[in-house]
């Protein structure tokens, strides 16, 4: 497809945009070293195989119509090469000069002429391991569509890849119009009538979920500076199962459990009081279905948790969260706050294009950290010959807030990125580092064991 409308939600994500608040995801995978496998090489493998991704050959560019709205189109000028770079930086602690660099990285817009995408290789001088930061502007993709779209890179995605085009040949598919046929006309006004209804049911929702009561001042509400800092933490997975087993509910549940649990400790650490109400998490959930067809938009809704830091108990924070969660799901990703950006997805272009900036100021009142969860393949990958021994996804930040939490699994171990506003949050390391605490701690209650580490 030569052109293609971008989706509602996609459409939002892009007006939300503004040079202080750039709405782009991210992941920094790591990498160990393989034997006679340079920079170079790594390099050439990023810029051909991000080449031959469809998707990262298109731009953004406005239409007549709809009016407000815009479209992908293919850029005829793409050159891999204003994409991809590679930074060198010191070798002493790599991955601290990494973590620093991306959060500097993660500041920088997303150029609008061109395909709205970067890759950074970072490497030390001498070897040793590398990592390769991917940015991606959320309405190219949300989570998992990132993941199918990034998952290119890797020898093992690109070796199927390159497999099923070959078998497929060369045949030339025609472009399709992003003006609909005629006879879609009728259909299309019958679905949109459909549509106003649900975009009324869904906006009294979020209406009845938004709260004005925000929970005091604290980092979490602080003004937006337009900085960003990256902090990442490491669990254990088998030792995620091993408390889901004991105490049930879902792997997500405890990790947000853990979530509260670290912004108490940190909370503490500061010298903050503990709010009066619990701050809103935004839960983002995929309403992708599984096995069937992919659409290449943003397929989103959330569901709101307050999550639960007032609790001083590991165990019955967990249990305020498998029950919060619980409620959302029996009331469906259509209800509260949450649903928001299933109304978005019912909106027409010129609605986002000048309520964007509502929207974009609302979103405080809304809910107060951004926490997801985002999947990854299981098998074993690697990037030329070289293991991935991490992957730290990382969350956009809306406007006025000041932390997003984002979690992906692999090779047993739970990667956990937190992408920060620089000015509020200037300790997220010891964020970080209160989130592997509380993880130990809820283990060694829920299993009898003390893995603290010995001095």
């Amino acid at each position: 497809m030569s052109t293609e409308l971008l989706a509602p939600l996609d459409l939002a994500f892009w007006h939300l945009e503004s040079d202080a608040h750039p709405m782009h995801l991210g992941a920094l995978a790591v990498f160990a070293p393989a034997p006679g496998v340079g920079p170079g090489r790594i390099l050439e493998l990023l810029g051909s195989r991000a080449a031959a991704i469809p998707r990262l050959r298109m731009s953004v560019r406005d239409v007549l119509l709809p009016v407000g709205g815009k479209a992908w189109t293919v850029d005829k000028d793409f050159d891999v090469h204003r994409h991809v770079e590679r930074v060198v930086v010191a070798d002493a602690d790599f991955m601290a000069e990494a973590t620093r660099l991306a959060g500097e990285l993660m500041e920088r817009p997303l150029g609008r002429g061109l395909p709205p995408w970067r890759m950074y290789l970072i490497c030390g001088a001498d070897g040793g391991p590398f990592a390769v930061l991917v940015k991606l502007h959320h309405a190219l993709a949300d989570g998992m569509r990132a993941v199918a779209i990034g998952a290119g890179i890797f020898d093992e995605i690109a070796a199927v890849t390159s497999a099923r085009t070959a078998a497929r040949g060369r045949t030339a598919v025609p472009p399709r119009s992003w003006l609909p046929d005629p006879r879609e006309m009728a259909g299309m006004a019958l679905g949109r009538i459909g549509e106003v209804g649900r975009a009324l049911g869904v906006g009294a929702s979020v209406v009845r979920a938004g709260r004005l009561d925000r929970w005091g001042p604290s980092a979490l509400t602080a003004p937006s500076s337009g900085t960003r800092r990256l902090a990442t933490a490491d669990l254990d997975a088998g030792d995620l199962r091993r408390i889901r087993r004991a105490e049930g509910g879902t792997a997500n549940d405890i990790l947000l459990a853990v979530v509260a649990g670290a912004l108490r400790r940190w909370m503490a650490e500061r010298g903050d009081s503990l709010p009066a109400a619990d701050p809103r998490a935004l839960v983002p959930v995929s309403r992708r279905r599984p096995g069937g067809a992919t659409a290449s938009g943003n397929r989103l809704s959330a569901y709101l948790l307050g999550l639960p830091v007032t609790a001083a108990d590991p165990r019955e924070r967990l249990r305020a969260v498998r029950c919060a969660m619980d409620r959302n799901k029996a009331a469906g990703p259509l209800k509260g706050a949450g649903a928001v950006a299933v109304l978005a997805d019912q909106l027409p272009p010129l609605a986002h294009r000048f309520g964007a900036p509502l929207a974009a100021n609302a979103a405080r009142l809304l809910f107060d950290v951004l926490v997801t969860s985002v999947p990854l393949p299981r098998s074993a990958l690697s990037l030329g010959g070289c293991p991935l021994t991490a992957l730290y996804p990382m969350a956009p930040l809306a406007r006025g807030q000041s932390l997003a939490v984002a979690l992906s699994t692999y090779g047993g171990r739970v990667h956990v990125g937190l992408v920060a506003d620089g000015k509020a949050l200037p300790d997220l390391d010891r964020l970080a580092a209160a989130v592997e605490d509380e993880f130990t701690e809820l283990y060694a209650l829920v299993t009898g064991t003390d893995r603290t580490p010995v001095s």
